[in-house]
């Protein structure tokens, strides 16, 4: 569908009373059809004339809603906490875990030799270089926030009910509006407005507090713990990071990289085709907080603007251990690139794959100036640096290649979505140039760094991930997993290593659309051959290991509300034919 154009500020008011109308005859008359007999998501059509004005009146509404309910000041220092003067004795690793989001394991050089935006990401590279590439380095979820989860707590979020990602509730609106009047695709969306009426903001939808974060147990170990970036495990009350272990958080309070009409900056909006796009871009403002603080206006793009604090930290913890989890915001939509980078890329003739090239090169820039910063304060070899994203690259950026080889998104548990770039540097403990094959997770992130730290992990409940360091340096043998779990409502995976031939199976299940798919990692790792139907005994194994798995797992704190379907093989951009293989994401 094509954004409609916004009115200008002076005549706001009267055309917005004018969108009203219908919007409350609608109301008036009701607006009763069988959401089965619709046509899915949004499509490749232009919107009819009644969902425009809709739309047109919410992209009005929110930013005027959004100033109100989030005001923000200008620019302040952070008073980030000064170490001492002096350098302890013998002191414990840093630990420093640098996480991208939605980044594809095609978005950067170090394991294809070529991106997704045809330019290199030398820093990237150069981290990963000085330690371990994990070659099999998985997400513990195709979304943000249970990833995310998974991360600080070691464990699989589904132990504590943390399901599914929160979303702003105006996304429910939209997906639902502009399935109802722009879709010409042939799957339905399924969503349950009544439901999602009830659900809490997305802030109030959190971590439960009784989980132990790895912030908690390295501030039992003398840590000082450092948290920037986004967070998205909960913006209120115990939920919040400075509630969870960090002495410390700079918080992503609002979504944009900068603001829209700012010079120095260059969007791309994907509003023809992608529903994410038009609620990212209704529900963002340009703000951070400081420990819960007052929102303020960052100090320039965001990316860079973290960077900067996180130099900063470095340099006011260099004289004691600490634990910075920087946490960047790029390159998820909404897609903002920096003028200084998007200028300096003239040769990509794609206009949105030039911004998300950009993105990804102020990305680079950070990594590299986090390593400078610990090399000029003397830290590099006694600091435990941990670079990952939090889930694939996703389908509604519109760009084909971000997870090649790999089929599948964000959003799916295929390959695409959950098999991500990931690596640690410690020199002096793992050796320059190592590579490790053997699956490992978010989960072990945990378990490493307290191991790094020697803090004792939480003795009163199961901590999944294990400490991988032994097993990048030899001295244990095996593998860190013989089984890893994946799920997201009835959407749900095992992977699995057989005892005898040794080879890797995945199987996943779902309900919508009612399907089995097989494959066999180790032969099949793009996951091209379905061996389902010709290898029962096999499924009904798997199927034990999972039912087994989820008799563990603790009910969702909240209920999916929505199942939208996404194409394995095509960006939501594409058009779609009902032979398309895909499959249904519970959210």
């Amino acid at each position: 569908m094509k954004k409609p154009k916004s009115p200008s500020n002076d005549i706001w008011i009267s055309r917005t009373l004018a969108l009203l109308l219908p919007f409350l005859l609608l109301s008036l008359v009701g607006w009763t059809v069988d959401r089965q007999d619709l046509k899915g998501g949004a499509g490749q059509s232009d919107c009819d004339p009644m969902t425009a004005c809709f739309l047109d009146l919410i992209m009005t509404l929110m930013p005027i809603k959004n100033a109100n309910d989030h005001p923000v000041g200008p620019n302040q220092q952070v008073p980030w906490s000064q170490g001492p003067e002096d350098p302890p004795v013998d002191p414990p690793p840093n630990i420093v875990v640098i996480l991208a989001d939605d980044m594809g394991f095609n978005d950067i050089s170090l394991y294809n030799g070529e991106t997704t935006s045809t330019i290199p990401t030398p820093e990237i590279d150069s981290l990963a270089a000085q330690g371990v590439v994990f070659t099999n380095g998985y997400a513990a979820n195709a979304t943000c926030a249970p990833s995310r989860a998974a991360l600080v707590t070691g464990r699989y979020p589904t132990r504590f009910g943390f399901e599914f990602t929160p979303i702003f509730k105006i996304g429910y609106t939209l997906f639902d509006l502009m399935d109802r009047g722009c879709s010409t695709d042939p799957y339905p969306l399924i969503l349950d407005m009544e439901l999602a009426n009830q659900l809490p903001e997305l802030e109030e939808l959190g971590m439960p507090p009784s989980e132990i974060t790895l912030a908690e147990t390295l501030k039992g170990a003398g840590y000082h713990t450092v948290h920037i970036g986004k967070w998205h495990l909960g913006g209120t009350g115990e939920s919040r990071p400075e509630q969870q272990g960090f002495d410390e958080s700079l918080y992503l309070s609002g979504t944009l990289y900068l603001p829209e009409d700012s010079p120095d900056v260059v969007n791309a909006k994907l509003l023809d085709f992608s529903p994410i796009d038009w609620m990212m871009w209704a529900s963002s403002w340009y703000g951070a907080q400081y420990n819960g603080g007052p929102e303020f206006e960052p100090g320039g793009y965001l990316t860079d603007y973290y960077t900067d604090e996180a130099v900063k930290v470095i340099e006011a913890n260099r004289n004691r251990p600490f634990f910075l989890y920087l946490s960047h915001w790029g390159i998820h939509n909404p897609l903002q690139a920096k003028r200084e980078d998007y200028d300096a890329l003239s040769h990509i003739g794609d206009h949105r794959l030039r911004v998300y090239a950009a993105m990804i090169r102020a990305l680079d820039r950070s990594v590299g100036r986090v390593m400078a910063a610990l090399a000029a304060n003397g830290l590099v070899d006694n600091t435990l640096v941990i670079f990952t994203s939090d889930n694939g690259g996703a389908p509604y950026v519109g760009l084909p290649d971000i997870n090649h080889p790999y089929r599948g998104w964000k959003t799916t548990f295929f390959e695409g979505g959950i098999h991500v770039p990931y690596f640690m540097s410690w020199p002096g403990t793992i050796g320059a140039g190592t590579t490790y094959d053997k699956p490992v997770t978010h989960f072990d992130i945990f378990a490493t760094a307290a191991a790094a730290a020697g803090a004792a992990l939480p003795g009163d409940r199961t901590i999944d991930g294990v400490n991988l360091v032994p097993y990048v340096t030899g001295t244990a043998t095996g593998e860190p997993h013989q089984i890893l779990f994946w799920r997201s409502g009835h959407y749900q995976v095992v992977l699995s290593k057989d005892a005898g031939t040794g080879h890797w199976w995945k199987m996943s299940v779902a309900d919508t659309p009612d399907k089995v798919w097989l494959y066999n990692l180790s032969t099949d790792p793009t996951e091209q051959t379905n061996l389902a139907a010709s290898m029962p005994a096999k499924i009904a194994e798997l199927q034990a290991l999972l039912d087994a798995h989820n008799a563990e797992q603790a009910e969702p704190i909240w209920p999916y509300v929505l199942e939208d379907y996404v194409t394995i093989d095509k960006t939501d951009e594409e058009l779609l034919l009902p032979e398309d293989e895909y499959i249904y994401w519970p959210n």
